[in-house]
C-alpha cells in the first residue's frame, strides 16, 4: 500500500495544481474545495500566488502549515510556491459506526 502511495504522490507532483489560491488569499471557499478534493483524491496539489502571500500576511509554508492543520491533513512537500496535501479517506466500517 505505502508503494502504490508513493507513486500517487509522484504523480501528482509531477501534475498541475488542483486548486490555486488566488489574490483574494485564503478565503473559506478555498478551504472548502481543497477539503473536497482530499475527500475525493486524498492527495491534491495546491498553488499559492503571490498576491495570496501578500494578503494572508504569512510566507509559503506558515501559509501551507495552515491549510494543513485547518483540514486535518499532512503537509507531503512544500516546493515554492506550491504545496502538496495528505488526507487518507476513512475506511467504510469506520463511516457506518
Amino acid at each position: 500500500m505505502l508503494r502504490g502511495l508513493e507513486e500517487r504522490v509522484k504523480k501528482v507532483i509531477h501534475g498541475r495544481a488542483d486548486v490555486i489560491i488566488g489574490k483574494r488569499g485564503l478565503t473559506e471557499s478555498v478551504l472548502k474545495e481543497v477539503d473536497e478534493r482530499l475527500r475525493v483524491k486524498e492527495i491534491v496539489k495546491v498553488k499559492v500566488l503571490k498576491t495570496a502571500l501578500q494578503v494572508t500576511g504569512m510566507d509559503r509554508k506558515a501559509l501551507a502549515e495552515h491549510v494543513a492543520r485547518s483540514l486535518d491533513a499532512v503537509l507531503l512537500d512544500v516546493r515554492g510556491r506550491t504545496f502538496v496535501l495528505y488526507k487518507p479517506k476513512r475506511s467504510r466500517s469506520m463511516s457506518k459506526a
